[in-house]
């Protein structure tokens, strides 16, 4: 649907049930974006993907790399407020081997610019987990900025987290990027 240099961003399908379900129960993977961390069976990824698809407030795209055609994780728009024109943005890269090497901000790109020309919405939001620095910095030098924090929002590995609410603007963002 949507192509980078590297990366394309194509529609999220029943046919990605197994994937995503592997990368939903690696603790590795999901220690940066799952609250929880519970394991979820195969018919809870399943429900969940469905309810993904179905969803008239969500658009929901795997990471796919190019030339092999490799998933390497989700992207998706959800919560949309067409009437307020926002929405909140998440990013899961699920292949640990892939981290650190630009995928994420490729991918991400594609969508936030996707968010602001094609569906012109006015705001796009993303939750971080404090202890997420270089995802922090990342989403900085993508033109989000900090809006608040949701005090001691997360408990791992013995202590208390924030939740760091960041966003980015349609105006901003195309005085950045013309």
């Amino acid at each position: 649907m949507f192509k980078g240099e590297r990366i394309k961003l194509r529609k999220l399908a029943l046919s990605d049930i197994d994937t995503f379900h592997s990368w939903r129960n690696n603790e590795e993977v999901m220690k940066y974006t799952n609250p929880s961390l519970d394991k979820y069976t195969y018919g809870e990824t399943e429900a969940f993907i469905e309810k993904l698809l179905q969803s008239g407030t969500s658009k929901s795209y795997m990471i796919e790399l190019i030339q092999s055609k490799k998933p390497l994780g989700l992207t998706s728009l959800i919560n949309i407020d067409y009437k307020n024109r926002n929405a909140e943005c998440i990013i899961d890269i699920g292949e640990h081997e892939y981290w650190g090497s630009g995928y994420g901000t490729e991918a991400l790109q594609l969508l936030i610019t996707y968010s602001f020309k094609e569906m012109n919405l006015h705001k796009v939001h993303i939750r971080v987990f404090s202890f997420n620095e270089r995802a922090i910095s990342l989403y900085k030098k993508m033109g989000f900025r900090i809006e608040g924090e949701q005090m001691d929002q997360l408990f791992r590995d013995g202590q208390w987290h924030n939740v760091v609410l960041m966003a980015a603007f349609q105006k901003e963002f195309f005085a950045s990027h013309l």
